[in-house]
């Protein structure tokens, strides 16, 4: 496989974990410019690996496109490339990651698939119909926003339950109760945003006195796009 014309750019990976967007499930979109059929296809991954993946699996659906360009961004090592695949230089790969970015999404790979109709466009013309088929699968596709959150398990007796309840209805905009389990005591499992634990912890403790058992779990990220 030959990436001769792609482009890599590496930035040091930030150490704390902070919000990010990225879409749900693969989207696609396309457009018609000039008889040539561009179709954009966006697919969420992890790695590179999961991208070069995407890009060939496309490349096999359409062997006979005269053009595939793509263009992924990723989380790790906050990296982008993208790929012109024998277009002018600038015209097809960097619009797509520019709408990307634009965007705000990351951890994608984005897919131009290009069926020439016979009628130049033009340097500005092939800007123009890379950047409009990519912001198309964009709008079709569901964004969602991942935060950082701990899995958290809170333990009591049925008299602390009404204060407990109280102080997570109060945060409800950032967690999600996942399970309540009543026999005798009181169970609550949910998924809460690192941005809000530590004061919710403090309060939960101040306001029982102490007298539940909480146990919190490994950070990771989780979707609150629906809250």
């Amino acid at each position: 496989m030959d990436y001769i014309y792609s482009h890599v750019f590496f930035h040091q990976e930030r150490d704390v974990m902070t919000e990010y967007r990225t879409i749900v499930s693969p989207s696609s979109a396309t457009l018609l410019e000039k008889k040539s059929e561009f179709i954009a296809q966006l697919s969420p991954i992890q790695t590179q690996e999961e991208a070069l993946a995407f890009l060939e699996n496309i490349r096999r659906q359409h062997r006979k496109a005269r053009h595939n360009v793509y263009a992924y961004r990723l989380r790790k090592d906050n990296a982008s490339r993208y790929s012109d695949d024998g277009e002018p230089q600038g015209t097809a790969g960097i619009p797509i990651l520019d709408v990307l970015q634009k965007q705000g999404l990351t951890d994608i790979c984005c897919v131009v698939t290009r069926y020439f109709g016979g009628i130049l466009l033009g340097a500005n013309g092939l800007v123009r119909a890379y950047s409009h088929s990519t912001a198309m699968a964009v709008e079709n596709a569901r964004i969602c926003i991942m935060y950082p959150c701990y899995s958290v398990t809170i333990q009591m007796d049925y008299t602390q339950y009404g204060k407990v309840f109280y102080l997570l209805s109060k945060a409800n905009e950032d967690l999600e109760i996942q399970n309540t389990i009543f026999t005798d005591q009181v169970k609550i499992s949910l998924q809460i945003k690192e941005s809000t634990w530590q004061a919710l912890n403090h309060d939960l403790m101040e306001q029982t006195s102490g007298q539940i058992q909480i146990e919190t779990g490994a950070l990771k990220y989780v979707d609150f796009s629906e809250k």
